[in-house]
């Protein structure tokens, strides 16, 4: 029996498979948002510039280990209130400040990271490098007693 295109029936068919190809986008949206490696690094792009010397000096990476616990909690030197996501990019704009701190996450495998860190103080330079590093466990002592911080350890720096 064939029913007519614009009939009840068909419509409400036609409806019951909008709503589930909507509902099948929604969740791979979702799933894509969670695979987002850039969603997923919480870091202040300052810290990179703790890695990465000065543009007068000649030796980097300066710092190869990164306590991120602390870097969590001092939000004096790492505030927070000025980081956006931009794109790919997460930066760091100071209020008053023309230039920015920047990063973008190229790859991610578990703990592992590649990132493309760039700088610039306002001027007409911003300074390039690419940073693989890893994030770890720590046992320390602070205090006089035993303290597991997360850390930030650099395994790979490339200036650009």
């Amino acid at each position: 029996m064939n029913t007519p295109f614009n009939s009840p029936r068909k419509s409400k068919l036609l409806r019951a498979i909008a709503v589930a190809v909507f509902s099948l986008s929604c969740l791979w949206a979702e799933d894509a948002k969670k695979a987002d490696p850039a969603l997923s690094l919480q870091i202040h792009p300052q810290v990179f510039s703790m890695i990465q010397g000065w543009d007068s000096d000649t030796e980097s990476p300066v710092v190869t280990e990164i306590n991120l616990d602390a870097v969590a909690k001092n939000r004096n030197q790492f505030s927070t209130d000025e980081i956006k996501q931009e794109g790919d990019w997460t930066v760091f704009r100071e209020a008053d400040a023309k230039g920015f701190k920047r990063y973008r996450v190229l790859e991610q495998n578990a703990k592992h990271f590649k990132v493309e860190y760039q700088q610039n103080d306002g001027g007409t330079l911003t300074t390039s490098s690419t940073i693989e590093f890893s994030l770890v466990a720590r046992e320390i002592k602070k205090n006089g007693k035993s303290a597991s911080i997360r850390v930030l350890r650099v395994d790979e720096f490339t200036s650009n």
